[in-house]
Parts: structure tokens; C-alpha cells; sequence
């Protein structure tokens, strides 16, 4: 049976970056389909995260940084001259390694975009606190206490409002970079659930050092090794029969 492949997202297109004279990426190519996983994995400083930067033009804010070739946002080259960065920030929205909600309140750590956006009206601003939680799967935990500090929530509780916070500003794609590594199995079970949810709505992207995790949650995966991509596939082929020598070599624990 033919399986009908979703749209691309992005095409990367002969990807290069430099961070003064040391080429962090080499020749990226890659597309990223609508409303799937793709896990980017690789060992430490291969460039994933770098990468993963990329696509919200995050190392622009980099000194030395320079970029060559084409990433394709929707058909729209997002380095082109007179592209709207802060717009692209909000529809690829970007959660980190480490949660970090706003030192203010539950309620106020998911309106804070929003409001920056103009809109003051509260019965709406209460409606994009609850719709977000609930998709974060956090609604339940905190529905009596939107009031207190996002700081009083526990790390796992932390990372899905920072996610929550992601949802807010309606986003088409979410980067995520090792959202997990800080958690324990429990909060990070929850994590990893909730991505397979989003999936449903959004296009995401995770860099992850954990394999069972790439294996469990992704559709495509790509290798990165040395600031090139080694292998990309679907991730059931990558982790079953890897074209690869390098690749086997690295899922199986035999270095990285």
C-alpha cells in the first residue's frame, strides 16, 4: 500500500555555517515534513543544536556566525534580506535543554507573549491559558494555582508550561533541543507522550542523546556526525537496518 507523504515544512538546502573560521555544519540537506517527529541525534558537538538554531535564525544573535545556502521555510528562504525574524520566531517556536519559565506566575508565564502581541482582552487571554495548558497536558495540575510562581512548579511541570508557553503563540513548528535531559523517567515519559500528542497540530523537531527516545517518539531521524548528516530516514529503517557502518556504530553504543 502507498503511503501519501505529508508537505515540506522546511528544505534545507546545501547548509553551511561558520563560527569565525571553524565550520560547525557541513552541506545539510534535508526536508522536514508537516506534523511529524524528526529526531536529530549524534554524539556531543556534531552540530545538532547548532542545527536545530537554524531554523529560527537563533544564531543570529552569535557573533563571527556566517551562513551559506538555502533554508526554505514554506518555500520562503528565511535568510533572504527584509524577513520578518520575530514573526518566524513565533510560528517556529523553540523549547530549551533547561526549563526556563518567567520568574511570574503560571498564568502570567503563558499570557506573557500574547500581551506582547496586543491582545488585552482577558476572557481571551484566560482561553489561550487554558487551551495551551491542556494541550501541554497541564491543565489538571495547575488549573487552582495559575496565580502562583511558575517557579513552584516541579522540573517536569516546568518544561510542559515552557511548552504550554510555546502554544500560546500558535505556532507551526516546535524545536525542541534535548527537552528531557534535565528530567527524571517519570516527568520525561511525560514529556515524550505529549510530543506524540502535538504531532497531531504541529511539525516538531528534537535534538536528543537518548536513542529509545528518537526510536520511541520519531518519525525521521537523521545522524549527525562531525557537522554532517551521515544518514536520515525514516526512523524505523535507521534503527532497524542503517545504511550506514558509522550510523550502526553510534546507535549501538559502540562510540558517542
Amino acid at each position: 500500500m502507498m503511503t501519501i507523504e505529508n508537505k515540506v515544512v522546511f528544505e534545507i538546502k546545501d547548509l553551511n555555517l561558520y563560527y569565525g573560521d571553524n565550520q560547525a555544519l557541513k552541506n545539510i540537506n534535508l526536508p522536514i515534513y508537516e506534523k511529524e517527529v524528526t529526531a536529530l541525534i549524534g554524539p556531543s558537538g556534531c552540530g545538532k543544536s547548532t542545527f536545530l538554531r537554524t531554523l529560527n535564525r537563533m544564531n543570529d544573535l552569535i557573533v563571527d556566525c556566517k551562513i551559506d545556502g538555502n533554508i526554505e521555510y514554506h518555500n520562503e528562504n528565511i535568510y533572504e534580506n527584509g524577513i520578518d525574524i520575530i514573526g518566524l520566531r513565533k510560528r517556529v517556536g523553540m523549547v530549551f535543554q533547561k526549563p526556563n519559565p518567567f520568574p511570574m506566575s503560571i498564568h502570567d508565564n503563558i499570557t506573557y507573549g500574547p500581551r506582547c502581541q496586543g491582545i488585552k482582552d482577558k476572557s481571551v487571554l484566560n482561553e489561550i491559558v487554558r487551551t495551551s495548558l491542556e494541550q501541554a497536558a497541564l491543565w489538571d495540575e495547575v488549573k487552582d494555582r495559575l496565580k502562583e510562581s511558575a517557579l513552584s512548579l516541579s522540573g517536569g511541570q516546568q518544561q510542559r508550561l515552557c511548552i504550554a508557553r510555546t502554544i500560546a503563540m500558535k505556532p507551526d513548528v516546535i524545536l525542541m533541543d534535548e527537552p528531557t535531559s534535565a528530567l527524571d523517567p517519570v516527568a520525561t515519559a511525560k514529556i515524550e507522550d505529549l510530543v506524540v500528542e502535538l504531532k497531531k497540530n504541529y511539525t516538531i523537531i528534537i535534538v536528543t542523546h537518548n536513542m529509545q527516545q528518537a526510536a520511541r517518539i520519531s518519525d525521521k531521524t537523521a545522524f549527525f556526525f562531525m557537522g554532517e548528516i551521515i544518514e536520515y530516514g525514516d526512523t524505523s529503517h535507521i534503527f532497524s537496518t542503517p545504511d550506514h557502518n558509522k550510523t550502526e556504530e553510534y546507535i549501538t553504543g559502540r562510540f558517542g
